[in-house]
C-alpha cells in the first residue's frame, strides 16, 4: 500500500495546488461538451473543441519545460493558474460557441503551463529512490481530482446550470494563484545545468535509446485515457443518460485510478516497470472492445472503472523511468517532451473521433482504439 505522504509537507502542499487546478481541468471539458451539444453541435464539432486543449500544449510543452529548467518552476506555475481561472470563467460571463473555443484553449494552456513545471519540482522532491514513489502521490493526487472534476460539473449544471458550472470551476485555481503568489511554498529554483547554457534538442531525448520506448507506450495511454474523457459524455447523451450520471461514469473511472495508485507499492513489488506498463495496454484494449456492449449506467461505470484500473497506474511507472533516464539538467525538458507527445494525441483523437464518429459511429472508434491498444501491448511484450 502507498504510504501517507505526511513526511514530505512540500510536496503535499503541491499535490494540494495541482488538485485544484486538475479539477479545474476535468469539469471544463465535461461542461463545455455538454453546453456544446445542448447549443446544437455535432460529434465533429465537439471533437475540434477537445482538439483546442491541447493544440497549444504540444507546440509550447518543451519550451515550458526548458522554461522551468532555466528560471524555476514558480512563474510558469503560477502564470498557468492565473490562465485556467480566466479561461474557466470566460463561458459564463460571455455565452456562445466563441467562448466555448476561446475558454477550452486558454484553460488547456493554463494547465500545461502548471502541470509540465509541477512535474518537475515532483522529481526535485527528495532522494532519487523516493521519486516512484513521489511521482505515485502526485498521481494520486490527480486522481481525485479526476473524480470530482466531472462530478461536480454535473451536478452543478443539473442543479444550477451552464454559467453556474463554470463560474464553479474558475473559483478553484484562484487558490493555486494566490499560493504561488504570495511565495510561502518553497519550490525548486533554475537547475544549474540549464542555467548555464546547457542546450539539446527535443529530437534528442524523443531518440534516447532508453526514453523513446517510454515516450511510445506513453501516446498508446495518451490515445485510451483521453478517448474515454471525449467519448463518455457524446455516448452518455446520445443514449439519454443526464448529465450527473455522466459525470459519475467518469468519476468511477478517476476512482479506480485512485484504488490502483494507493495500491502501487504492493504492485511495484511483484512486477517491474515495463511489465506494469505491458499490463496497462492490455487490460484498457480489452475494456475498449467491451464498450459497444453496453447501454446503461451501470454497466458503463463498471468498465470505466475497469479502464482506469487499467491506465490508472501508468503514470507513475512512466514518469519515475522519465526522470531516471533523462540527461542531467533536462527533467524540466524531458517532461516537456512527454507532455507535448501526449497534447499531439490528444489533438489527434478529438478530431479522428468527431471525424469517425460522425460518419461510422461510435462502435468502429471503441474497436479501433481497443485493436491499437492490445496490439501495443502484445508487441511491448516482445521488445527488449
Amino acid at each position: 500500500m502507498t504510504r501517507l505522504p505526511g513526511r514530505n509537507p512540500r510536496l503535499v502542499a503541491l499535490i494540494a495546488l495541482g488538485i485544484a487546478n486538475h479539477t479545474a481541468l476535468g469539469g471544463s471539458r465535461v461542461v463545455i461538451t455538454l453546453e456544446a451539444l445542448r447549443l446544437g453541435a455535432s460529434t465533429a464539432v465537439v471533437g475540434v473543441l477537445l482538439a483546442l486543449y491541447a493544440l497549444l500544449p504540444m507546440v509550447f510543452a518543451v519550451a515550458t519545460g526548458r522554461l522551468s529548467d532555466r528560471v524555476g518552476v514558480r512563474r510558469p506555475m503560477l502564470v498557468g493558474s492565473v490562465a485556467l481561472a480566466a479561461g474557466s470563467a470566460l463561458p459564463a460571463v460571455a455565452p456562445g460557441f466563441a467562448a466555448l473555443f476561446v475558454s477550452a484553449t486558454v484553460v488547456g494552456v493554463g494547465f500545461m503551463l502548471f502541470q509540465v513545471p509541477a512535474q518537475n519540482a515532483t522529481g526535485e522532491m527528495g532522494p532519487p529512490e523516493d521519486r516512484a514513489h513521489n511521482f505515485s502521490l502526485l498521481a494520486l493526487g490527480y486522481s481525485i481530482s479526476g473524480f470530482f472534476g466531472p462530478l461536480v460539473a454535473g451536478l452543478t449544471i443539473d442543479h444550477g446550470g451552464f454559467a453556474a458550472a463554470f463560474a464553479v470551476l474558475a473559483l478553484l485555481p484562484v487558490v493555486p494563484a494566490v499560493v504561488l503568489a504570495r511565495g510561502r511554498l518553497p519550490l525548486p529554483g533554475p537547475h544549474p545545468a540549464r542555467a548555464g547554457g546547457h542546450a539539446g534538442g527535443a529530437l534528442e531525448l524523443v531518440t534516447h535509446r532508453k526514453l523513446r520506448w517510454v515516450f511510445f507506450v506513453n501516446a498508446l495511454l495518451a490515445i485510451g485515457w483521453d478517448l474515454h474523457t471525449i467519448v463518455i459524455p457524446v455516448y452518455g447523451a446520445k443514449i439519454g443518460l443526464s448529465a450527473s450520471a455522466i459525470g459519475l461514469i467518469l468519476a468511477s473511472f478517476a476512482a479506480a485510478t485512485f484504488v490502483v495508485r494507493f495500491s502501487m507499492r504492493w504492485i511495484v513489488r511483484h512486477a517491474n516497470e515495463r511489465q506494469v506498463l505491458r499490463a496497462s495496454l492490455l487490460i484498457a484494449g480489452a475494456v475498449y472492445l467491451l464498450f459497444p456492449f453496453s447501454d446503461g449506467a451501470p454497466t458503463l461505470m463498471a468498465l470505466s472503472f475497469c479502464l482506469g484500473l487499467g491506465l490508472g497506474m501508468s503514470q507513475p511507472m512512466v514518469m519515475s523511468l522519465l526522470h531516471s533516464h533523462a540527461p542531467p539538467g533536462r527533467m524540466g525538458e524531458a517532461a516537456g517532451v512527454r507532455m507535448s507527445l501526449v497534447q499531439a494525441m490528444a489533438v489527434a483523437v478529438p478530431l479522428a473521433f468527431g471525424a469517425l464518429g460522425a460518419t461510422a459511429g461510435l462502435t468502429p472508434v471503441f474497436w479501433s482504439v481497443g485493436a491499437c491498444l492490445a496490439a501495443g501491448g502484445l508487441l511491448a511484450k516482445r521488445a527488449r
